[in-house]
């Protein structure tokens, strides 16, 4: 389970340093394998260890080539997944046009999302997060919540 934010920095070559109360279980794991696309809703990437993304393959797999909205699911996601394996300092490397899709610059930011991490630029994901928390805010009360969120609590 990955959860919480970190503050990290991307160096010259594209290299980012996971956190290391993480690497032992990825090195466990999927031995260091990962699997990084990008985001299909957000400016962001989505990291994930080898066998949580091979899961997604196989729902991807079951999805209908000739289905214009699946087909371009697949074209997004799978033709943008990278193997990034974890070097012994628990680096990974992310590739150029994955880095610009996010617009990845020094500051980065590592979110834990349970069975993956997002990656993002730290403005970006400041001013998301701010957003986000203001939208929730604004409308408390106004939007009616899936049923799934009624019986959520806290």
């Amino acid at each position: 389970m990955f959860r919480g934010s970190f503050t990290l920095t991307l160096d010259e070559k594209g290299r980012l340093a996971l956190p290391a109360r993480y690497r032992e279980f990825l090195l466990s794991d999927c031995q260091g394998h990962m699997i990084c696309t990008i985001d299909l809703h957000d400016p962001c990437l989505l990291l994930y260890p080898l066998a949580e993304w091979e899961e997604i393959e196989e729902k991807l797999k079951r999805l209908s080539s000739l289905n214009p909205q699946e087909r371009r699911l697949q074209r997004v996601l799978l033709g943008n997944a990278t193997d990034c394996d974890m070097d012994k300092s628990g680096r990974i490397l992310l590739p150029a046009p994955l880095r610009q899709h996010a617009g990845l610059n020094k500051g980065i930011r590592l979110v834990g999302q349970l069975n993956k991490f997002e990656i993002w630029d730290e403005t970006t994901w400041n001013e998301r997060l701010a957003a986000d928390i203001a939208l929730e805010q604004a409308q408390a009360g106004d939007v009616e919540l899936s049923e799934r969120l009624q019986d959520f609590v806290l």
